[in-house]
């Protein structure tokens, strides 16, 4: 394919930089030269930071992580490749049409498919976005913005938790790593790919055919042209890989999946698939984003069902303790008992009962009935309270244990005053016996002794 002008991300060169990166879509962004380490042994052969219009865009955010990096490669003499890092929108398009062309249809692209791509990863959509920068790049070369005859590759994805939508018109390219083995997502738009499909070529064979660089379906030149697009799941763990043909046509799919598992963080795989490139002689401009997918929303939403789960048994529990609390207020107003107030009856609302000290009853009257005047048995069941069904009922029961001491007392006052009584005969009773007809017959026996004695 033709070759690109750089987009240096860092120095500021021109095209739809402002797009990629922006600090405003999905979290924090580290822009930045790296350096490598040189004692490291996984290090990129090339000093990819010191090129001419080296470049770096990284982020990350709760969701996903990110890198992207593009290289005008040892060949060709300008970059006509462009990228957008947008969190969850990312995209690679590969110009053409020569110097001062390529890269403007790319960039048109870019700027194209971030202002219409949806915001939720809807494939339709994104492929509607692709053909609206189509569009925009034939209005393009028809207003004198580049050349006619321009166009570019678009192939661009947009990760939204277990989802991700792809739409893709050209030979740039998504993998997906998934559990250690690279998947190709995208079908190639190139003749050599029609050789593959008909079986007249192997793919190893396609990325050295003479005619690799004929493209069959770009952006640019057909006003009805059309966007592959789908949706496949994702999970976390996953690894996604965008890249021109850059990368492609100049390293095997098997040595992209080994470097791709044996690199931790989407920076060091997107140097090593970079450096790769220029490795295997960097014929054409490489343009490379790598994406981890470090959480797919699953163990969030699980999360978020435990917790809507426990707020639902905590609500449950509440209305619970809610209605008891009613039920037992309504039973509490509705309950009463005789028991003791100091030493006298009193009536209660309520319950004879109480938690963490809190009584369960009110003292509704005192009355003058003494409890040391009821029997024993009763003093006790007061002390443990004898429920009533009413306030009447209380009273009722007060004035029976009113009357009961009454006539308790009416009847030892009465037992008293009998005592008294029968004592009292007893003592009348002795006198009228010593001078009543015993003293008479006394008197009789005297009388007759006295005659006897005359006689």
């Amino acid at each position: 394919m033709s070759s690109a002008l750089g987009h240096n991300n860092s120095l500021g060169s021109t095209g739809p930089l402002p797009l990629i990166g922006h600090i405003g879509h999905g979290g924090p962004h580290l822009r930045a030269l790296r350096r490598h380490d040189a004692h490291d042994p996984h290090a990129p052969a090339f000093d990819l930071d010191s090129r001419p219009g080296a470049g770096l865009e990284m982020g990350a955010d709760t969701r996903l992580s990110w890198a992207g990096r593009t290289d005008v490669g040892l060949v060709r003499g300008h970059n006509e490749d462009s990228y957008l890092v947008r969190n969850p929108l990312f995209g690679v398009c590969d110009g053409m049409g020569g110097h001062a062309a390529g890269e403007v249809a790319s960039a048109i692209a870019v700027r194209t498919i971030a202002s219409h791509a949806p915001e939720h990863a809807d494939d339709m959509l994104l492929g509607a976005a692709v053909e609206a920068a189509n569009e925009a790049v034939i209005q393009g070369a028809a207003n004198g913005e580049g050349k006619p005859g321009m166009g570019c590759t678009a192939t661009c994805c947009i990760i939204e938790g277990t989802k991700m939508a792809i739409a893709h018109v050209g030979d740039s390219r998504i993998y997906l790593l998934h559990a250690g083995t690279l998947v190709r997502l995208t079908h190639d738009h190139s003749y050599v790919e029609e050789l593959v499909d008909a079986g007249e070529i192997t793919a190893d064979e396609a990325r050295v055919h003479p005619s690799r660089s004929i493209i069959t379906r770009a952006l640019g030149s057909d006003p009805d042209m059309y966007a592959d697009h789908f949706s496949l799941d994702v999970e976390r763990g996953d690894r996604i890989i965008l890249c021109s043909d850059g990368l492609s046509s100049m390293v095997p799919d098997a040595q992209i999946e080994l470097l791709s598992v044996s690199s931790a963080t989407p920076i060091d795989c997107t140097d090593q698939l970079v450096a790769a490139a220029l490795e295997a002689g960097g014929h054409d401009n490489v343009s490379v984003i790598v994406v981890d997918v470090v959480s797919d929303g699953r163990e969030e939403a699980r999360r978020l069902a435990r917790r809507r789960a426990v707020l639902g048994w905590l609500a449950v529990l509440l209305g619970l303790a809610v209605v008891l609390s009613v039920a037992l207020g309504f039973f509490i107003r509705s309950s009463w008992y005789i028991g003791a107030d100091g030493g006298r009856v009193g009536i209660y609302q309520g319950i004879h009962s109480s938690a963490f000290g809190i009584p369960f009853s009110s003292l509704e009257e005192s009355t003058q009935v003494s409890i040391a005047d009821l029997p024993e048995s009763t003093q006790h069941q007061l002390a443990a309270g004898i429920p009533v069904a009413s306030r009447d009922d209380a009273l009722t029961t007060v004035q029976a244990y009113q009357t009961q001491i009454e006539e308790a007392r009416a009847k030892a006052q009465k037992a008293a005053d009998d005592a008294q009584s029968d004592s009292t005969d007893g003592a009348v009773g002795s006198t009228l016996g010593a001078s009543g007809p015993e003293a008479a017959e006394t008197g009789a026996d005297v009388v007759t002794t006295g005659a006897e004695g005359g006689a």
